[in-house]
Parts: structure tokens; C-alpha cells; sequence
């Protein structure tokens, strides 16, 4: 059994996020189609993904990583307090411009794969007395 069980989401924020799925931008799918099935750096990322009260367009959950694409239908003071509730929530965000990730795919790519090496989760050491004894090396 796992060790937390995620609540169920409220409706609202399942519908919304499948209609947003369902009607996504370009910049959106030219996105999706380099983070789909960890294909960037072995990372799995999700796609309108909830975090109530708001929908994250790309999501990492390991990393705790958000990735919003931003458009003219974004607001500034919008979307500053999306980004303080995230950081609130202890989550990274990434913002690019959605004329960015159509015209300049390789250089948002990039971006996001510094951050991702950045933040890749290391191992915790094992304790001192377990794994490979000295002699054994």
C-alpha cells in the first residue's frame, strides 16, 4: 500500500483539465511532444495537470516542476499569484512564451533540461556499516 494516498480531485478541476487537454494550444502540443513518455532527460511529466484551485500545462511531480506556456490570454497579476501559490507549495515554475516554444523549440528544450539536471534527485547514502564492505572491493 502506498505510503500517501492522494485525495480525489473536486470535479471542477477534473473537468477543467480534461477540456484543457482536449484544446490545447500549439505551443501546448509542440511542448507535450518532447515531454511526453520521458523523453526529456528520462523525466516524466504530465500534461494539464491540477493543482487546485489552478492547471498546471506541464507538471513533473518527482521534481516538484511546473511548466506553464504562457500566451496573450495570460494576465501578469494572474499570473504572479499562480506562481506564489506554487512556490508556497514548495514547486519550481518555469515560464516561456508561447511564441518561444514554437520558434525557438531547442532553446526552451534546453532551459528545462538544465533545470531538470539541476534538480535530479540524488541517492541518499547508505548508512555506514551497509553495502559493499571494504574488503569486498
Amino acid at each position: 500500500m502506498p505510503d500517501r494516498i492522494n485525495p480525489p480531485l473536486p470535479t471542477r478541476s477534473r473537468v477543467l483539465a480534461r477540456g484543457l487537454r482536449q484544446r490545447g494550444t500549439d505551443a501546448e502540443a509542440r511542448l507535450w511532444f518532447h515531454l511526453r513518455d520521458s523523453r526529456l532527460a528520462d523525466t516524466k511529466f504530465r500534461r494539464q495537470h491540477p493543482i487546485p484551485p489552478y492547471v498546471i500545462d506541464f507538471y513533473c511531480a518527482t521534481l516538484k516542476l511546473a511548466i506553464e506556456v504562457d500566451g496573450s490570454q495570460h494576465s501578469e497579476e494572474a499570473d504572479q499569484e499562480r506562481s506564489r501559490f506554487l512556490r508556497k507549495q514548495g514547486i519550481e515554475l518555469l515560464r516561456f512564451w508561447d511564441n518561444d516554444v514554437l520558434n525557438n523549440t531547442s532553446a526552451v528544450l534546453q532551459q528545462i533540461l538544465m533545470v531538470l539536471q539541476r534538480r535530479t534527485l540524488t541517492p541518499t547514502p547508505l548508512p555506514t556499516g551497509e553495502g559493499l564492505m571494504q574488503s569486498e572491493l
